[in-house]
């Protein structure tokens, strides 16, 4: 099936060209001591408090960097990214819970945590999990861990570490990983530059630990286009790009041949209201075009699909993510995330974790396409039933084409007719959703780990709360 293209391969050049031009004629903001050194001494020149980097410089590392990306689980199954199949895991760090059964929302929990990992583990489409919320019922320096350390227990799947604000976290997180495996073959974690172009000394650190520790990378800028970046889509792609570059470089100076992930999570203002805009049809086309751009250097891509900037499970929160997912879907995209993201991915709902398991199943079956030979078109069919009763339900061409998947069942949407659906007093999709939501959280089990793998866990984490104070 060929891919949907935003960009053809000249603007994919230009976009290219002028990140280059930007790291070099600018550069990023830089004063962490130590990094600055590190770039330097591969050719990077200092200019008060910014880094430029060379073209040479860049270029290289584009080229050591590996696109190579197996995350194993507990249970012994590996996932690759990059091996042509499309990946999907869910929005990290909400730090809000919808409730559907009572429309409100509240604060998410530890609890809430251990609820969510359970729903995604037993869901089909969910390739791996990524801690899903924010608890705010551990101390605040400790979130990060804390989501870290209460997904491990309660999945299979393989589990992509948080976001990391510092080095500290790298060697906790690192820690925890150990508990269940190497860390190169148990975690990923992500560092986001600040925009535009800004790399804190905490990040600089950050990225500095995961390359000695040799865990793949996803760099994850979050330009806002009007905002932190050019309100212009191609130039905000350009920030945007040239912020993984800037990150891939230095990690690639530390640990040549690093696992990366390409990642990008641009969104754009709402020019009436300033507000980051998840939900327009806009993300879309950039999510597309990051697709391709990533493409371009050889590395697997992590982009946004599921999103909306809608409060509730309504008709806007449907259209605005279905929109989002199909194109960057039908770009090629290795990996989608945002499954479960609502209002802009401050909210998360377990509802919506398990409708977007519906829609990203169905996003599947457009992305497959169909197949076009002498069986599917079907002549002598056509010919055959014509002849006789003129209808094609009892033909095995028929059943046939239904066991190869021509079609694709749906668990939560409605197909019946009105009759039907008003005689059965059927469910509307988003409270079929909650009930499976509710059913999973009844009757899925998840295997404990070892009592001495929790008991380590638990070490970790008191470590951790001794070494931040609190």
């Amino acid at each position: 099936m060929q891919h949907f293209c935003v960009l053809d391969s000249q603007e994919i050049e230009m976009i290219h060209q002028s990140s280059l031009r930007v790291l070099m004629d600018r550069g990023v903001i830089l004063n962490h001591s130590p990094s600055r050194k590190i770039l330097q001494e591969n050719g990077a020149i200092l200019d008060d408090g910014f880094v430029r980097l060379p073209p040479q410089l860049v270029e290289r590392a584009i080229s050591t960097a590996s696109g190579n990306i197996s995350l194993h689980s507990r249970s012994g199954s590996i996932y690759t990214l990059g091996d042509g199949n499309l990946h999907w895991h869910n929005l990290g760090g909400a730090r809000e819970i919808y409730d559907h059964r009572f429309k409100q929302r509240r604060s998410a929990t530890v609890k809430d945590l251990i609820d969510a990992t359970r729903i995604l583990d037993a869901l089909d489409n969910v390739t791996t999990i990524t801690p899903l919320f924010t608890p705010t019922d551990v101390p605040g320096p400790l979130m990060s861990l804390a989501m870290y350390r209460y997904t491990l227990p309660n999945t299979i799947k393989p589990v992509q570490g948080p976001g990391v604000q510092n080095a500290i976290e790298v060697t906790y997180a690192a820690r925890m990983a150990e508990v269940l495996g190497s860390p190169k073959q148990m975690l990923t974690l992500s560092v986001s530059p600040v925009s535009p172009l800004t790399f804190p000394d905490d990040a600089a650190e950050a990225i500095i630990a995961i390359a000695n520790n040799e865990i793949p990378f996803a760099p994850l800028p979050c330009p806002t286009a009007g905002t932190t970046a050019p309100f212009t889509l191609a130039g905000a792609l350009v920030q945007q790009n040239a912020e993984v570059l800037a990150s891939i470089t230095l990690a690639q100076c530390v640990k040549p041949g690093l696992p990366i992930i390409y990642c990008g999570r641009l969104a754009m203002m709402e020019p009436r209201t300033a507000i980051s805009v998840w939900g327009g049809v806009e993300l879309g086309l950039v999510s597309a075009a990051t697709v391709q751009i990533g493409h371009r250097y050889g590395l697997p891509v992590n982009v946004y699909g599921l999103t909306t900037n809608s409060h509730t499970l309504d008709f806007q929160n449907g259209l605005e993510r279905a929109l989002n997912a199909i194109l960057p879907a039908l770009a090629g995209a290795d990996e989608l995330s945002g499954i479960g993201e609502m209002e802009a991915g401050v909210t998360s709902s377990f509802a919506q974790i398990v409708a977007d398991d519906e829609i990203a199943g169905s996003i599947q079956r457009a992305r497959a396409g169909f197949s076009t030979n002498e069986q599917t078109l079907a002549v002598e069919v056509i010919l055959s039933v014509m002849k006789g009763s003129r209808n094609f339900l009892a033909q095995k061409h028929t059943r046939q084409a239904i066991r190869q998947g021509e079609i694709l069942f749906t668990n939560l949407a409605e197909r019946a007719d009105w009759e039907v659906w008003e005689r059965e007093g059927r469910l509307e999709m988003v409270d079929r959703a909650q009930a499976k939501a509710e059913q999973i959280l009844a009757t899925h089990l998840v295997p404990e780990l070892e009592p001495g793998q929790e008991k380590t866990l638990t070490e970790i984490m008191k470590a951790a709360q001794r070494e931040f104070a609190c």
